[in-house]
């Protein structure tokens, strides 16, 4: 039966990878999850990898899912929440200068208990965008390939730590800032699509990072703040880009990163641990000088990627737009300075005795 089951995801692996992970999301989702839909599928995908099953995600998913994810989200900013939500411009300004501390951290203890260079280190540590940082590890000359597997063990480590932690908590909140409320129409649904794609058109021309996510959200922020509103996404579409975003986190996942370098990964788990750990305290001091609920910015903080911490704040009814807009701040902020940044800190080892 395995046998059968491996030549059968040989010859067809997406086709059966994307089967897998909507019956590990159904799954998830029938004894109550949190994330169904997204931590299902990434679960699933990634044991299946780790035994040697070659399962894939179909090409291009993580670009169609973010496409969704971003156009759901732009449609929270309202123009009262777009308002309020501006109000809070210094927390994530504090936010994403708080990364690129953790970053620095990561990036002295990953050097210090390893036995890997200091550039890629730091480009390990960097709770930015995971293909970014790679692409920087291949310009400075860094480890390519531990550098992917150390942002991939950070995803995957918080995108199923906090959303359990909070469910198991019993946290759960009425969000303050409601999305538009506009009944799914279907005819407008293209329309809305195609108004989003028009900012992936856009930040893709210009070589922005994150095109793909940030295009649609803020094309579909526009439309929102400025009173447009068309049609909700509706929960199928959301689903299924989760599916598709877990899928896709999954793939990344095999036996042999743990075999060339277990104690590389060992203290990678560590680190993001450790990070988590912080960022939670850091929070917990924002939260107090703000006056914003502590889940809310836990989620604001938490070093995940974008789509994955404003999807866990969406089913968990946590500050939707706050949350989505700090992860945007630290992802701009980190995506355009760590290249300097990069080279400052490696200035400053250097010059250590």
């Amino acid at each position: 039966m395995t046998g059968r089951f491996h030549k059968a995801a040989g010859a067809h692996p997406a086709v059966v990878g994307m089967l897998v992970c909507f019956a590990a999301g159904a799954l998830f989702a029938l004894v109550h999850s949190p994330l169904p839909w997204l931590i299902g599928p990434l679960v699933a995908m990634a044991l299946f990898r780790f035994s040697g099953v070659p399962l894939g995600a179909p090409m291009g998913a993580g670009k169609l899912a973010q496409w969704c994810i971003g156009t759901t989200l732009g449609l929270y900013f309202t123009p009262p929440v777009a308002h309020a939500v501006g109000s809070w411009w210094w927390i994530f300004l504090a936010a994403a200068a708080f990364s690129v501390v953790i970053a620095w951290l990561g990036g002295r203890w990953l050097a210090r208990h390893t036995d890997t260079d200091e550039k890629t280190a730091f480009l390990a540590s960097v709770p930015g965008g995971a293909q970014e940082m790679a692409n920087l590890g291949d310009r400075y000359g860094g480890r390519v390939d531990r550098i992917a597997v150390a942002q991939s063990l950070r995803i995957l480590l918080v995108v199923i730590i906090v959303p359990f932690s909070l469910t198991f908590a019993g946290v759960h909140g009425a969000d303050v800032y409601e999305g538009a409320r506009s009944p799914v129409v279907w005819a407008h649904l293209p329309q809305l699509f195609l108004a989003t794609a028009s900012g992936v058109l856009v930040l893709t021309l210009i070589r922005a990072p994150n095109a793909w996510m940030l295009g649609p959200l803020f094309a579909s922020i526009i439309l929102t703040a400025s009173g447009v509103e068309w049609t909700s996404v509706p929960a199928v579409i959301t689903n299924a880009a989760q599916v598709l975003i877990g899928c896709n986190l999954g793939q990344r996942y095999d036996r042999s990163f743990v075999r060339a370098a277990p104690r590389f990964v060992l203290m990678v788990c560590l680190s993001v641990l450790i990070a988590m750990a912080i960022s939670a305290v850091f929070a917990v001091g924002l939260a107090w000088l703000a006056g914003l609920p502590v889940p809310t910015l836990l989620l604001a903080t938490a070093p995940g990627g974008m789509a994955e911490m404003a999807l866990t704040a969406k089913v968990l009814a946590l500050g939707v737009p706050l949350v989505t807009a700090a992860h945007v701040s630290r992802v701009v902020l980190l995506v355009t300075t760590t290249g300097p940044l990069f080279r400052l800190v490696h200035q400053i080892d250097r010059k250590r005795p």
